[in-house]
This record gives structure tokens, C-alpha cells and sequence, in this order.
């Protein structure tokens, strides 16, 4: 798989109005490559575009905007871009209990020795030992992050291909566990081995992320206004206008007819979506009021 280059990386900007879009993107498909193993293991296998979204993530809680740093984070993360007929996987020692981190930590040094896919059954069974890093590795203690790869064969990739029996396995002393691969695992993985990830961020992504505007209704008193999107729920916004649109100014009187258009446009919204979401905010130093619907399938 390719290494991530400078150019497929947005700027901040740019990322800003995406990211809610590709995050649920990428949330979802690091669903569908994330398999546990027994309570305490877990692994989730790296693509181009698990990888990208760790970079644009970095850039952005850094607030990294030259070039040359964002290189930095691209040389980092592209060190665990899986290779031709490979998986890479980050494994994660999960111990919910603080007091006990280290101990279980110390309980599992070796586990680098026991890691495995296994491939058939019976006679036929082949195992392809997990890879780890060796910059990590420590005779005396382990980390609860570890980076692993899984190196296939021309006709391992075929078998895995074909579906045979496909499962994780861990048999360290102190902690034996394996899981079988779920059909969802299987073929993004095997996405993987043919050289051919997805792309979830796009130039499509920023049109989802940019809703359209369409002034539903505008009086001397208030505007309504829709936004939507493809992949976006649902949005009206209600604001106050006119120079006694401030909360401090409306008597009771105004602000009830304001709540009358704001309920009626919650119940249509209601009625088609099955449910609808309503926060009020104040704008300004005015203090302009402005209501937000928002659409919630019931």
C-alpha cells in the first residue's frame, strides 16, 4: 500500500468543515476492522485511511500548519502502512482497572512471541506469526499499545481470499484466547491484500459537509431557514429579527409568538423524521434570539 503524501492531507481550514462527515466515516470503518481477542487484547488493522485520519487529527489538535511538521506526522504514521501481501495492526492491552495496569502489563511481557493468524484447520493449517515492532520491545516491561504485522504468502492471500477458516490467536502463558474473523473484517481486510482501500475523504465529503440554504419564510419578526444535506439530519433555524429581537426586550406576548411558529415547524419536522431536536441560543451583542431544529429518526 502506497505511503500517505503531503498533497492528500488537508489544511486546517479545509478539514474543519469536513470532519464531522469523515469522522463518522472513518469511525465506521474502523468498526468493521476492529476484532477482540478474549477481554483484554484488542486490535484494530491500519489502512491508508485509518492512517490519514490519525495525521489530519494530529494537525489538528497541534494546530500544525507548516509543511514541514506535517511531513513529521506523515513520516510517523506511513512507518505502519501495511506492505505488499501484509497486514499492519495496532494491539491494545485494554485494563479498565488503573491499580492493575501495571501488573497485568508485567503478566503479558512475551506476549510479542504469541501472537498469531491462523489460517484453516487440521492438516491443513498455516500460521502467520505477528510481526512486532522492535523499537518497542523491552525484556523487562511492555507497552499497552504495541504496532504488529502479519506477512502473507502469494497463495496465503488466496486461501484468505477463497474464505478459509480465519482466526486470531493469542497463546501466551498467561493469557490464552483466540476470535474468529467476522465476515465484515474479512473483507475489508482483503481490500487490504488486493491493494485497494477505500477513500473516504474526497473531494464529495466537502460538498456533504457544505448543506445547502433555503430561506423557508422572513417577516419584519423572524426568519426561517432550512439546511440540508445528503448525509446531514434535518436543520431549521428560527431567528428573531427586527429591533426588539433581543430576549431582554420581547415582552411575554412576542416571545409567545415566536414559540408558535417554532412548535409548528417542530412538529412537521417531528412528523417526517420521528422526532426533533430544539436548542435556543442567544447571538451577538444584542442578544438575538435563534432557535436550532434538528432532525432525530425516533
Amino acid at each position: 500500500m502506497k505511503p500517505l503524501t503531503l498533497d492528500e492531507i488537508l489544511d486546517l481550514d479545509r478539514y474543519e468543515k469536513i470532519r464531522d462527515v469523515y469522522r463518522r466515516r472513518v469511525i465506521a470503518h474502523k468498526r468493521d476492522r476492529r476484532i477482540a481477542v478474549g477481554e483484554r487484547v484488542g486490535i484494530v488493522f491500519e489502512d491508508r485511511e485509518t492512517l490519514r485520519y490519525q495525521v489530519q487529527e494530529m494537525t489538528r489538535i497541534e494546530r500544525i500548519r507548516a509543511a514541514e511538521r506535517v511531513q513529521d506526522e506523515l513520516d510517523t504514521y506511513n512507518e505502519l502502512m501495511p506492505e505488499e501481501n501484509e497486514l499492519s495492526a495496532t494491539l491494545f492491552i485494554e485494563v479498565p482497572e488503573l491499580k492493575q495496569v501495571r501488573a497485568e502489563l508485567d503478566r503479558l511481557i512475551g506476549i510479542d512471541e504469541h501472537v498469531a493468524l491462523v489460517l484453516g484447520e487440521g492438516p491443513d493449517e498455516e500460521t502467520i506469526p505477528a510481526r512486532f515492532d522492535p523499537k518497542q520491545m523491552n525484556e523487562e516491561r511492555i507497552s499497552a499499545v504495541q504496532y504488529i504485522r502479519f506477512p502473507f504468502h502469494r497463495d496465503q492471500v488466496d486461501r484468505f481470499a477463497r474464505g478459509d477458516r480465519a482466526r486470531l490467536c493469542i497463546r501466551h502463558p498467561h493469557y490464552q484466547q483466540e476470535s474468529e474473523f467476522p465476515p465484515s473484517l474479512r473483507a475489508s481486510l482483503l481490500r487490504d491484500l488486493r491493494n485497494d482501500p477505500p477513500c473516504l475523504l474526497d473531494a464529495a465529503a466537502e460538498a456533504m459537509a457544505t448543506p445547502t440554504e433555503e430561506v423557508l419564510y422572513e417577516d419584519e419578526k423572524l426568519r426561517v431557514v432550512r439546511f440540508a444535506s445528503a448525509h446531514e439530519p434535518e436543520t431549521l433555524v428560527i431567528e428573531a429579527l427586527g429591533p426588539r429581537a433581543s430576549l431582554l426586550d420581547l415582552d411575554a406576548a412576542q416571545l409567545g409568538e415566536l414559540m408558535v411558529v417554532v412548535q409548528r415547524y417542530a412538529r412537521e419536522i417531528s412528523q417526517r423524521s420521528g422526532g426533533c431536536r430544539i436548542a435556543t441560543d442567544i447571538v451577538g451583542e444584542n442578544s438575538r434570539l435563534r432557535w436550532h431544529l434538528t432532525a432525530r429518526p425516533g
